[in-house]
């Protein structure tokens, strides 16, 4: 729609002539995915307008005989990029998982992030979340809690550690359970202090027992990780049905893992192995009787 009609319109209306405005390959992609985020075309139509303009301003100051705007120097004449366009982590990072969202404007990779710090065993969720998204982040958390063991996390952990679950970009409103396996992962991952791989991205609910239950807008999510580079998604195993409407593109460039148990998600998205560790609780009042005895 840009190349065919939006460009050439702006062209005529402006009063660009020929051979004086070059437009490289991948700078109108560059546009769509930096400087606009809508349903429709208006404000691209915009954006390029603002172009045209600027173009036809250089020739008649005569800076420029011909004009040349690329992907590199569009900022030129639109200015800061206004959106990030699924940005990787450049490294594996400990705590920081990579979901995938479903938004009106399309699928979106979605950061979790979890730190945890000394303290009396409070949680702290921010990144303007839902309710639905908050429940969701208890639900991971009791999740973790119950199969600590198996995770190599001693419980009193729960009660000496203060524990803060964001999701960036405040400004956008987020919700839905499907973040549950990457909260879950990132609670893991900042517990263990062993990293996330930065490669791999998740989507799905969990439930308190660790099943993995379907979501929806798959295809959107799969594009949006395929943008960004992702090179393995874990998707619920009841998911595996939507894969039949998937572009080729997409199922041929990315590794798509279906999941039933939260214990895989762990397993595939750490840099190392967990190992189970054994814990016995012991009753202090037994404890001080027993010293108090051994006084006297």
């Amino acid at each position: 729609i840009a190349n065919k009609y939006l460009l050439p319109k702006q062209i005529k209306e402006n009063g660009v002539k020929n051979g004086e405005f070059e437009i490289t390959n991948g700078t109108i992609k560059e546009i769509i995915r930096s400087y606009t985020r809508e349903s429709g075309v208006r404000n691209l139509e915009r954006e390029i307008s603002k172009v045209t303009r600027k173009v036809v301003k250089k020739v008649v100051n005569n800076e420029e005989k011909k004009v040349t705007v690329s992907d590199k120097n569009i900022s030129d004449y639109l200015g800061v990029k206004k959106f990030k366009y699924g940005e990787l982590e450049n490294k594996d990072r400990v705590g920081i998982v990579t979901g995938l969202a479903w938004t009106e404007f399309g699928g979106e990779i979605l950061k979790i992030e979890t730190v945890n710090m000394p303290g009396k065993g409070r949680m702290q969720i921010t990144g303007k979340l839902g309710d639905v998204m908050q429940e969701s982040v208890k639900a991971a958390k009791s999740f973790v809690r119950s199969k600590c063991l198996e995770y190599g996390i001693i419980p009193p952990l729960f009660e000496k550690k203060d524990f803060h679950i964001h999701v960036p970009e405040g400004a956008t409103p987020k919700d839905g359970p499907s973040a549950g396996i990457g909260m879950v992962t990132s609670i893991v991952s900042s517990i263990t202090n062993i990293p996330v791989r930065r490669d791999l991205a998740m989507t799905g609910e969990v439930t308190l027992t660790g099943q993995v239950l379907p979501i929806g807008g798959l295809k959107e999510k799969l594009l949006a990780a395929h943008r960004a580079g992702i090179k393995e998604v874990l998707i619920p195993k009841e998911n595996e049905k939507d894969l039949v409407d998937m572009p080729k593109k997409i199922t041929d460039d990315i590794k798509i893992t279906p999941v039933e148990y939260a214990d895989q998600v762990i397993k595939i998205a750490l840099t190392k192995e967990l190992k189970p560790t054994e814990w016995v609780e012991v009753d202090l009042a037994k404890k001080d009787d027993k010293s108090q005895a051994s006084i006297q």
